[in-house]
């Protein structure tokens, strides 16, 4: 099946007439920057998208080049969006939370609403540790700023616990994965692959997952400056990443496989990622912003942000077709 026909198939007229020659040309943009610098995190089903070239055939015929920046976790994207070294980018829940606290120019300008099967709370296979309560007193691991923060917080506040019951370990993934492994840690609550990877190499149990706790969502995420310059850009890319999450949600194996070529992750792990993962993208709606506050003001009220936040302040409206 050709990619057109695909998408008409599975996205309907409207997101497909997007992405058409016709209306690239008639919706071109009177002015358009050179390059669009995209962030990612290395692996999802980035590298299949790149590997398709489906964005860069979208804005080619615009003059418009298409630079992949790849980092290993959601914070310093952010980081790099806020200093204008990336214009749009893909990263969980809590990085927007700590980036809009502290006054980073960022937009939300669309959301994948997870099925919270990626990403757990795990320990080692012999573990004295059954439940969430068991954390108590215990040396947890996760990424500083990232979504895994957040579902360390709310699966503590789930089981009665406050963040002052454990000893915090603020570790980035490969640094977790080496104090896991050697025990140095009790528990990590770490994202795919990550997590996938512990399942099967170091047979780790996982205590909880994400949708046992709260709803998770991630994020596109645009730099204020480049979403009020070229909002027609900013949904172009919106209208792109969806059409090429209902491919991915079609493909399994085929972005199984272009993420460990990428990555150089064992590709069990990977089908296991991308099997209880979902790539649908869908405009930050109320419900989608009343989850995102609900992150916010746990954070704040914990004090792991220096001022309560209002999510909606920061989000862009994107009504896909238009």
């Amino acid at each position: 099946m050709k990619r057109r026909e695909f998408l008409t198939l599975f996205l309907g007229t409207a997101v497909a007439a997007v992405l058409s020659p016709q209306a690239r040309a008639d919706a071109a943009p009177k002015e358009t920057p050179k390059e669009i610098r995209i962030g990612t995190q290395k692996g999802g089903f980035f590298p299949a998208v790149r590997a398709r070239h489906t964005v860069e055939d979208v804005f080619k015929p615009l003059g418009i080049e298409i630079k992949w920046v790849d980092f290993q976790f959601g914070p310093p994207l952010l980081e790099a969006i806020n200093v204008g070294s990336v214009d749009f980018g893909y990263v969980g829940d809590s990085p927007p939370i700590f980036a809009q606290a502290a006054n980073a120019r960022i937009r939300y300008v669309a959301a994948v609403k997870q099925q919270g099967r990626t990403q757990a709370i795990i320990v080692p296979q012999d573990s004295p540790i059954k439940t969430l309560a068991d954390l108590k007193g215990k040396r947890v691991a996760f990424g500083k700023g990232s979504s895994a923060h957040n579902l360390l917080v709310a699966a503590l506040e789930k089981a009665g616990l406050t963040w002052s019951d454990i000893t915090p370990a603020p570790l980035a993934p490969a640094d977790a994965t080496a104090a896991f492994v050697k025990g140095s840690v009790d528990a990590w609550s770490i994202w795919d692959p990550y997590f996938a990877l512990a399942e099967l190499k170091e047979h780790a149990r996982v205590i909880a997952l994400d949708k046992d706790v709260h709803k998770p969502n991630a994020f596109y995420i645009g730099a204020a400056d480049f979403v009020d310059k070229y909002p027609a850009l900013v949904a172009r890319l919106n209208a792109v990443f969806a059409a090429e999450g209902v491919w991915a949600d079609q493909h399994h194996e085929e972005v199984a496989k272009a993420q460990a070529e990428a990555t150089g992750v064992d590709i069990e792990a990977i089908r296991r990622f991308v099997d209880r993962s979902t790539y649908r993208v869908v405009p930050v709606n109320g419900e989608v912003i009343e989850s995102q506050q609900a992150v916010a003001d746990r954070f704040a009220r914990l004090g792991l942000i220096p001022k309560p936040i209002n999510v909606s302040d920061i989000v862009w409206k994107w009504t896909p077709g238009s």
